[in-house]
């Protein structure tokens, strides 16, 4: 049990010293994860000094809780797509028992580009914002840094490709809470044919269909703005940029044409 608790005391040291500098770094989004696996690592302490095996003890808590950063990150991969918080807000919620608020991605975002600023390519991942033609950061709208840029930057038809992109991952996924169904209601009415004009549950397959048929319709020319979208992005953008948006139009370089 000693070198237990040695090991332990060390882990206890390094994981307070972490949560020291993600403070006076200002990333909270690390500080919240550190300060999460000092309580576990405390815990696991008290247990030792206690008698009771650290098994016995985690197994009479609660799970513990998935961070909100982890959450949207869950939110998003299900979705497949940029997305409004409030849409991840609903998805988390209904399919993945989600605990996390609107209000509580408000400075998510400015987290993640403060984390990556101090230790670039520091995660596995990282919340980031989704491109205008501009290049800068759109208003409102999540992506994953692990998506290509083409997935990560939004032409004039991409809002609505998105849109019913995620329509489909919804209508896929089947899930009896009633929030899942409510969500797939509201989504199917702003597609035509979804719902047949009903007010119930639309059929999954049925959305599924109508989105699929609309998206035909869209996705050439929007898969070829984005890709011009992203060969300007890669060419113009430094790795900040790229995940977070430009500053400002006077950090692109304008393109003569010759």
């Amino acid at each position: 049990m000693s070198d237990r608790l040695d090991d332990l005391e060390r882990r206890i040291a390094e994981l307070r010293a972490g949560v020291r500098r993600a403070v006076r770094a200002r990333d909270g989004a690390a500080a919240r994860g550190l300060r999460a696996e000092l309580r576990a690592a405390e815990r696991a302490w008290d247990a030792l000094v206690g008698g009771e095996q650290p098994e016995e003890r985690a197994a009479a808590q609660a799970p513990p809780l998935v961070t909100v950063r982890e959450q949207v990150h869950q939110g998003l991969r299900l979705l497949g797509a940029a997305a409004q918080p409030r849409l991840v807000v609903a998805v988390s919620e209904a399919f993945l028992g989600g605990t996390i608020r609107s209000a509580q991605l408000t400075s998510l975002r400015r987290d993640e580009e403060r984390s990556f600023r101090s230790s670039p390519y520091g995660r596995p991942y990282y919340l980031c914002a989704a491109l205008t033609d501009r290049l800068s950061a759109a208003r409102g709208l999540l992506t994953l840094s692990t998506w290509p840029l083409e997935r990560r930057v939004v032409g004039p038809l991409s809002p609505r490709v998105d849109f019913l992109t995620c329509a489909i991952a919804v209508a896929g996924r089947e899930c009896a809470d009633p929030r899942a169904a409510r969500l797939l209601l509201r989504m199917a009415r702003n597609i035509p044919g979804a719902t047949g004009g009903s007010l119930v549950p639309p059929d999954p397959e049925r959305v599924v269909a109508a989105a699929r048929a609309e998206l035909a319709v869209h996705a050439e020319r929007d898969t070829r703005d984005r890709a011009e979208l992203a060969r300007r992005a890669a060419r113009q953008l430094d790795d900040v940029a790229r995940l977070f948006g430009a500053a400002t139009l006077s950090t692109i370089k304008k393109e003569y044409v010759t």
